[in-house]
C-alpha cells in the first residue's frame, strides 16, 4: 500500500494543476482569480509537507492573500465581467 504521505502530495499536486489550468483557460474572471487563490492554497499546503512551513506561510500570505484579493477587488472596481470586453 502507498504511503498516505504521497498520496496527499499527488492529490495536492493535481490539485493545483487543475486549479491552475482553471485560472488560465476560465473566461470568467472572478472564477478565475478564485481558482488562483485555490492554487495558491494547494502550493502552500505542498510547501508545508515538504517541511518548509516559511514558503509556505509566504505563499498563503503573498499568493493566496494579497494578489488574489488584489486582483479581485481590481476587477470589482473596473465593473470588469467576461462578456463586457467584446460589446
Amino acid at each position: 500500500m502507498p504511503d498516505l504521505d504521497l498520496l496527499v502530495m499527488t492529490a495536492l499536486g493535481c490539485a493545483t494543476i487543475v486549479s491552475a489550468l482553471i485560472a488560465v483557460m476560465h473566461e470568467d474572471l472572478i472564477r478565475s482569480v478564485a481558482a488562483y487563490a485555490v492554487s495558491s492554497v494547494c502550493l502552500a499546503a505542498i510547501f508545508f509537507l515538504l517541511a518548509s512551513p516559511f514558503a509556505a506561510a509566504l505563499e498563503l500570505t503573498v499568493g493566496a492573500g494579497l494578489v488574489a484579493v488584489l486582483f479581485l477587488v481590481a476587477l470589482i472596481l473596473a465593473g470588469g465581467e467576461a462578456g463586457e470586453a467584446g460589446t
